[in-house]
């Protein structure tokens, strides 16, 4: 080689290893997540179809129906229910109104016999439809009373001769206005809830209440006095036998200021509100063609003391339910 030429070969070497990039390889050290794979779940099963054995319609009884006779009337209408309708009827009974609400809630119960109070909760949840009225001495309905002492000068606005009131509620119950009521006891309609409710609708503030147990405990406290100002009954618990043998002057010692209209349903007949129309039909008109028949009749009578039923709906108990509202109770207290 030239020695001249040296220089240039060096200079050339070290210029084109100046221009080669600086790479650095590294060695992957993460594994990659396994894929997973998807899963498709089973369709559901298929419900049965509502009336057939596998999803009957349930009739309940009262909590309170243990007897034999009773289970096996209400067997006995199940059995005319399906027989008239073409739907599967099976009976169950609750443990208690709370239990019944709760299966109406739940699609465990679809016809049932409902006190005021029960009535009442499974409206405000939207559960039934009332469909049929108790008839109790012919009646379907009844009041109540506010009652006081004549002594502490309340002026009534009750008429007894004409059973009729002379003056709206609010200006007969306005004298109460910080007065101290006598109740009966916390679940009674026509001795504290409606009355209550009346009193609140009016806009009327009285004193703390006294509970004293019972509707002719209430009587007896006004008439001794001492305990409350006034008070309220059904009508009219002052012919009770035993206080019109203790205090013959009793009815004119204690008086009627003004008379409860009779909103208050004894009992009533109610169907799920989750029936279908058309099959709530066919048992709403299934009943009075059970009652006409002597064996229906007596499973009526045996499964729910029932005697007589007249057809009603939800805008029948419409004043009830206001007033029951106006009391401002929480009814899932009450519904035990």
């Amino acid at each position: 080689m030239n020695r001249k030429s040296f220089p240039s070969l060096l200079l050339l070497t070290l210029l084109i290893s100046c221009s080669l990039p600086n790479v650095t390889i590294t060695q992957a050290t993460e594994t990659p997540a396994p894929l997973t794979p998807t899963v498709t779940p089973p369709p559901p099963l298929p419900t049965a179809e509502f009336g057939l054995a596998e999803n009957p319609v349930i009739l309940a009884l009262a909590p309170s129906s243990n007897s034999p006779g009773q289970i096996n009337a209400a067997k006995a209408l199940a059995e005319q229910f399906t027989q008239r309708t073409g739907h599967v009827v099976v009976t169950v009974v609750p443990d208690s109104q709370a239990a019944l609400v709760d299966a109406l809630e739940n699609g465990n119960a679809h016809i049932v016999l409902l006190d005021p109070l029960t009535y009442a909760l499974a409206y405000q949840k939207e559960l039934v439809n009332a469909s049929y009225a108790v008839v109790v001495e012919n009646q379907t309905t009844y009041g109540a009373q506010f009652i006081a002492s004549r002594k502490i000068g309340f002026k009534p606005y009750f008429d007894e001769l004409t059973q009729t009131n002379t003056a709206d509620a609010s200006v007969a119950l306005a004298q109460f206005a910080d007065k101290k009521p006598c109740w009966s006891e916390e679940t009674s309609p026509s001795g504290y809830i409606i009355p209550l409710g009346f009193l609140n609708a009016n806009q009327i503030i009285t004193r703390p209440a006294a509970f004293v147990q019972g509707h002719p405990t209430v009587v007896r406290s006004l008439y001794v006095g001492g305990i409350c100002d006034f008070g309220a009954t059904y009508v009219d618990a002052r012919k009770f036998p035993s206080l019109e043998d203790q205090y013959p002057d009793l009815m004119e010692q204690v008086i009627v200021v003004w008379r409860v209209p009779d909103i208050i349903p004894y009992s009533l007949l109610a169907i799920s509100a989750d029936m279908p129309q058309d099959m709530r039909d066919q048992f709403v008109n299934a009943v009075p063609a059970i009652m006409q028949t002597d064996d229906g009749k007596a499973a009526f009578k045996s499964a729910y003391a029932i005697d007589e039923l007249v057809p009603v709906n939800d805008a029948y108990y419409e004043d009830f339910r206001e007033y029951m509202d106006q009391s401002r109770i929480d009814l899932s207290t009450l519904v035990k």
